[in-house]
């Protein structure tokens, strides 16, 4: 079960969650706790549903409703999806398409994401990304043109700036470690 807390946005708010937790005797029940959401290992009661509702709010963190759960869920299996079948696919505006797909206005899915995860759904959809051409710098031999083009990036110039902003490494760095520690095992 995947519970989401509005304005959970800091590791305070994460051990606080943590806390509150313990206090209904779930400590060992939950599995992650994550900025904005707890997953939990089996439902829980009606009950501690309620005092766990009521004792976020008086720190000033919301339980969302199950409907917003379920919405976010959906937002992000639909970028992951989308993130992993971009090969061959025309480029589309996210926006619409995420839009089109569930159904809802951008502003108002892009607005209870943001509430939610404390990112908005682009830089979400760019840390995916980033993630997929770290796959395909490590286990593919594509070159960095070919990876641009694959993910849609409009030029490697473009591409390069989003990893290093993410990852703090541009991606031939990121691939010399690859080959780097390949060298290594190799000499084991």
């Amino acid at each position: 079960m995947k519970l989401y807390i509005k304005y959970m946005v800091s590791n305070r708010c994460k051990a606080l969650v943590q806390q509150e937790l313990v206090s209904l005797g779930l400590q060992s029940e939950y599995v992650v706790i994550d900025l904005g959401m707890v997953e939990i290992h089996k439902d829980i009661t009606d009950i501690q549903l309620k005092q766990l509702k009521d004792n976020l709010g008086k720190a000033g963190l919301e339980l969302l409703d199950d409907s917003k759960s379920i919405l976010i869920d959906k937002i992000k299996k639909l970028i992951t999806d989308m993130i992993h079948s971009l090969e061959g696919q025309p480029k589309v505006n996210y926006s619409v398409y995420i839009s089109e797909r569930l159904g809802y206005n951008y502003n108002y899915l892009a607005n209870i994401f943001s509430e939610v995860k404390g990112i908005t759904i682009q830089q979400f959809i760019i840390i995916h990304k980033i993630e997929k051409a770290k796959e395909l710098l490590f286990y593919d031999d594509l070159s960095l043109t070919e990876i641009a083009h694959r993910l849609h990036y409009s030029s490697v110039a473009h591409l390069s700036s989003q990893f290093k902003k993410v990852t703090g490494l541009s991606p031939s760095f990121y691939r010399h470690l690859k080959d780097k520690r390949e060298g290594v095992l190799e000499n084991l």
